[in-house]
């Protein structure tokens, strides 16, 4: 399966049908069993430095330093990264999740949904070219899902790249360029969003994993 540059992939699939460990597989998390991987060009074997620095990352759960402020977590993946201009750069993340004037605030303290705004705002912090998000809608309100959405779907604006794992069939159709469904850990499905509808991606779904939706 390919991605093309610039458009936004929706994985689709029940739990334990591997959405999550491809995830950790592209973002280096996980080594592959077999097969060949290439992110960004790059093949993923002995790589693996080179393609972290053109990924950014948004995991199921947030990992935040709970001792740290918001503030904190960011500047540190931005020391993690070499980046220059780390003031700025944090303060533009936080305001594109809406998080401005929660940077001061620790973590530890903050609700799940708060935790994954940041979460979100810190993979976009070295402006990766290829964005990997695990189920990055979960626990979040109307208007963080709003600013999600826009994120997602500038990617066409920006060549950037996103692969998106989400439960949610009318979102993965909404804002994917195309979109695939996995089962027992293989692709079984993988349309352009713009031949799909919602009753035909509910009927290829049930086909394909047993699953209605």
């Amino acid at each position: 399966m390919d991605v093309p540059t610039g458009q936004v992939l929706s994985l689709l699939g029940p739990n334990g049908s591997g959405k999550t460990t491809l995830i950790n597989i592209l973002a280096t998390l996980t080594k592959a069993d077999a097969g060949q991987v290439r992110v960004g060009g790059i093949a993923l074997d002995g790589n693996g430095s080179c393609i972290r620095r053109v990924i950014g990352v948004v995991t199921h759960d947030p990992l935040l330093y709970d001792d740290l402020t918001a503030r904190e977590n960011l500047r540190f993946t931005c020391r993690m990264f070499g980046l220059e201009h780390i003031d700025e750069r944090v303060g533009r993340v936080a305001e594109l999740v809406g998080m401005t004037s929660r940077l001061d605030q620790r973590s530890g303290t903050m609700s799940h949904g708060m935790k994954k705004r940041f979460s979100i705002a810190r993979s976009l912090l070295h402006d990766p070219s290829v964005l990997l998000m695990d189920e990055p809608d979960s626990g979040l309100d109307q208007e963080a899902l709003a600013l999600l959405d826009a994120l997602i779907t500038e990617g066409s604006n920006t060549r950037r790249t996103v692969i998106m794992a989400t439960h949610n069939l009318d979102r993965a159709i909404a804002l994917g360029d195309r979109v695939a469904i996995l089962a027992n850990g293989r692709v079984v499905y993988h349309e352009s969003a713009s031949d799909v509808d919602e009753r035909s991606a509910r009927e290829a779904y049930s086909r394909h994993t047993g699953d209605a939706r």
